[in-house]
C-alpha cells in the first residue's frame, strides 16, 4: 500500500483483488452480451425470412389460381 491507512492491509487487498477480478472479467461479459445478441439478431432475421417466403408463397398460388381459370376459359361465366 502506497498510503498508510487505519483500516487492516488484508481489508484492502481483499477489496481490491474483488475489483481486479471484475475488471478482468469484463471484457469476456461484454463479449458473451456481443455473441448473445448476434443470435437474437440472427434468430429474428431467420424469422422474418421465413415469414417473407410464406407470404410470397400465397401470392404465386393465388396468381396461379387466376392464370389457371383464367386459361380453362371458366373466368367471367
Amino acid at each position: 500500500m502506497a498510503i498508510p491507512t487505519p483500516v487492516n492491509g488484508q481489508i484492502t487487498d481483499a477489496v481490491t483483488q474483488a475489483n481486479v477480478k471484475v475488471l478482468g472479467d469484463a471484457p469476456a461479459m461484454a463479449m458473451g452480451a456481443v455473441f448473445q445478441s448476434m443470435a437474437h439478431a440472427s434468430g429474428v432475421l431467420y424469422e422474418n425470412a421465413t415469414a417473407q417466403q410464406q407470404s410470397a408463397q400465397t401470392i404465386q398460388q393465388a396468381v396461379l389460381g387466376a392464370i389457371v381459370s383464367r386459361l380453362s376459359g371458366s373466368a367471367g361465366k
